[in-house]
């Protein structure tokens, strides 16, 4: 069985995840594309099962993730499935991702849910990282979940009907409903740039995701277009990029050592 997998990271965390299915799932050979990276979409006939990853974004998946599934053409029931990390509350994220991918006539067949190290800056300046998760047991879920991809494989091999698989969020998450992007923004403020430190290397530009950034000579911030996503800020080598609520404080640039470790294991 061949897969196209589709992930959208910024803290590489997602990215990691990802990987490490590709690597522990015995039944499916798994090509990776990197939402952002990928100009051209492949030909998913080529591919027996889609699959897309995101992080969760304010419980739902990230504008870029919607707009990236836009791009597909309908399909007709081609078999799909779901994983999105997140550091704190995972909310609805799932249900909202599943519903955005079925629009586009892909058949969901199962989903997961990964928490992982926090990235989100507000959060770990107030030392809510979470470095330590995915703890044993959300491992063990993780593992139980790539088990039952390389079921449907096998399942897929033999001709047989893969069923939908009823994906499991619990009430108290499912209630959760999207949060307001203003919210990321007005949590972020106004960004600005230490000259001083600043080398205009240019990685925040060649970074964003959405475009918001230009060097002329040092970040210029287009706050029309900037989705509170602190790219910026995160891989800033320099620590150049504050805000007036956060400077030189929380930086999540790449996985934590330890999540790195339980995704290369």
């Amino acid at each position: 069985m061949k897969c196209a997998l589709f992930y959208f990271s910024l803290s590489g965390n997602t990215k990691l995840a990802c990987h490490y299915i590709k690597r522990n799932v015995k039944n499916i050979k798994i090509e990776l594309f990197d939402m952002i990276r990928t100009k051209e979409l492949p030909n998913l006939d080529a591919f027996d099962i889609v699959g897309f990853a995101t992080f969760t974004d304010f419980f739902s998946p990230s504008l870029k993730v919607e707009e990236f599934i836009k791009m597909f053409p309908k399909q007709q029931g081609k078999l799909a499935f779901l994983l999105n990390t997140f550091g704190n509350l995972t909310g609805s994220t799932l249900k909202f991702f599943r519903r955005l991918v079925v629009t586009r006539g892909f058949k969901v067949v199962t989903g997961f849910s990964l928490k992982t190290p926090q990235s989100y800056i507000p959060r770990r300046a107030i030392d809510k990282g979470n470095d330590h998760e995915p703890n044993k047991e959300r491992m063990g879920q993780f593992n139980e979940f790539i088990k039952n991809l390389d079921e449907i494989a096998i399942l897929y091999n033999k001709g047989k009907e893969i069923k939908r698989e009823i994906l499991s969020m619990g009430f108290f998450m499912r209630c959760l409903p999207k949060i307001p992007r203003v919210i990321s923004r007005r949590d972020m403020g106004d960004k600005f740039v230490d000259e001083e430190l600043c080398t205009e290397c240019g990685k925040c530009e060649k970074g964003c995701p959405y475009n918001a950034i230009e060097l002329n000579p040092k970040p210029q911030f287009d706050m029309t277009k900037c989705y509170g996503c602190w790219y910026c800020y995160n891989h800033c080598p320099e620590k150049a990029i504050y805000t007036k609520k956060f400077r030189n404080i929380g930086h999540y640039p790449k996985p934590s050592i330890e999540y790195s470790k339980k995704m290369k294991s």
